[in-house]
């Protein structure tokens, strides 16, 4: 490595070559392939200084996430700033976009920590934001108080930097809002993370391990989180539930309690955002939301407290049974907020151009698809995702109904409408739609809806 003027690192191979992400420039090794727009899955690691696109879109909702909490008030009182940590932030692209993206009236109130033990990376965090500093440049300063010690590392135009072991980053001072994004498991991370929160705050975690989580790899789903699943169609959910009923006891154990706000399956990982709050009788009341997954004969499954001896062997858990979503905030996140927040303008476009970005018509095009489908249906689906419902798989209800087929998703949901039921398609690779109706009911309709053309 080698210095510049400011006296900040140079990594080698720097400056790779541009790519965009929402509206916030990154550097990519060079020797990493031009990303496809809504790429699936996890990419080639090219080694340190790795960024995978495919968590673009758990980027964006976490930047339209922490704006609905400044927006809203819902975590901190109004005008009151909030302490925003990346313990694992690698590359450093999740923090430039809460800088470069929330909006710039609300820049003054966020106090962004960003920590990883990289050096490389950490190297090629501070370049790039000196390459590409934010519109808006945040004084950013730390209380020295018992609550808040002032924290080791440097700020570079309002972000603060750091290079420690994620769990003493997140044991250095008290934040509202921790994300936590690890290769691989987070459980080593979690208690370090639910500690570090303040009375009230956010905690968004992010699973790569999905053959534990979906019980592909039971010995791994035993050993890290203390459960056992089925591989079927409900293996994404079980996984999602399964990551927050972790999240749940570990933090009753340090008495506090949580409400998820947005927790979904998302291609190759699990993404889930909670809210936390000090409270010995809330964490004292977990067991009303922890259960497990039974599948049945008459019906895709139900909820228990715990199976019978005859039913374990058709059975997924221990698991978060409670509501995945807020409806309020999730309702909030929707395209046309996606890309008002997201999207960069015309004259940011020209000067990104200018920068150095080869960016066509079609890969803005493109890039606004990411954006959309970054959280699409999600605000469709709020409410029902907020309270009991039942998920439906389009591609088990020929086997339910005894039909040839199953009619199209959409028809089936506007069916389920018109007769005062809720209903919604789900942000997952299968077809999924959620439902307030019971089974029979949609069975009912399916076999009416049913033609060979349907």
């Amino acid at each position: 490595m080698s210095g510049d003027a400011t006296g900040v690192a140079i990594p080698d191979g720097w400056p790779g070559q541009l790519w965009l992400e929402g509206r916030t420039i990154i550097h990519l090794k060079q020797q990493q392939e031009r990303p496809t727009h809504m790429p699936r899955g996890p990419a080639k690691n090219t080694g340190q200084g790795f960024l995978n696109p495919a968590m673009a879109p758990a980027r964006t909702r976490s930047v339209l996430l922490l704006a609905d909490a400044l927006e809203n008030d819902w975590l901190v009182a109004r005008e009151k700033p909030i302490r925003v940590l990346d313990a694992l932030c690698a590359t450093g692209v999740r923090i430039r976009r809460w800088r470069n993206e929330i909006p710039a009236n609300l820049q003054q109130r966020l106090r962004i920590s960003a920590n990883d033990l990289d050096e490389f990376a950490l190297n090629w965090t501070r370049i790039s934001h000196i390459t590409h500093p934010p519109e808006v440049i945040v004084n950013q300063e730390f209380e020295d108080d018992r609550h808040n010690r002032i924290p080791s590392g440097e700020i570079i135009n309002g972000i603060h930097i750091q290079q420690l072991d994620a769990r003493v980053a997140m044991m250095e001072s008290a934040f509202q809002w921790v994300d936590l994004d690890p290769f691989g498991s987070p459980v080593s991370f979690l208690d370090s993370a639910i500690q570090c929160l303040s009375r009230s705050g956010v905690l968004e975690v992010t699973a790569t391990d999905t053959a534990a989580l979906t019980g592909s790899s039971p010995s791994s789903m035993a050993r890290r989180y203390g459960a056992k699943g089925l591989v079927d169609i409900y293996a994404h959910d079980d996984a999602v539930r399964i990551l927050l009923g972790l999240i749940a006891t570990s933090a009753a154990r340090l008495d506090k309690k949580i409400k998820p706000i947005l927790a979904l399956f998302d291609g190759h990982h699990v993404r889930v955002s909670v809210q936390l709050k000090t409270s010995k009788e809330g964490a004292s009341e977990i067991t009303q939301n922890m259960g497990w997954r039974v599948r049945g004969e008459d019906e895709p499954y139900r909820f228990v407290t715990h199976p019978d001896a005859d039913q374990l062997e058709n059975a997924s858990g221990p698991m978060w049974i409670g509501p995945l979503w807020d409806a309020e905030i999730a309702g909030r996140i929707t395209e046309q907020r996606a890309i008002e927040m997201c999207s960069p303008s015309p004259a940011q476009l020209q000067q990104m151009r200018a920068d150095g970005l080869v960016w066509d018509d079609e890969d803005i095009e493109y890039s606004q698809r990411e954006l959309r489908r970054s959280v699409r249906y999600i605000a469709d689906a709020a409410d029902l995702m907020s309270r009991e419902h039942l998920l439906i798989n389009l591609d088990s209800l020929p086997k339910w109904a005894g039909t040839g087929g199953a009619p199209k998703m959409e028809k089936i949901i506007a069916a389920l409408q018109q007769l005062n039921f809720a209903a919604a398609r789900l942000p997952d690779l299968e077809p999924v739609f959620v439902t307030d109706a019971a089974f029979t009911d949609v069975i009912k309709i399916v076999q009416q809806l049913w033609t060979p053309d349907a």
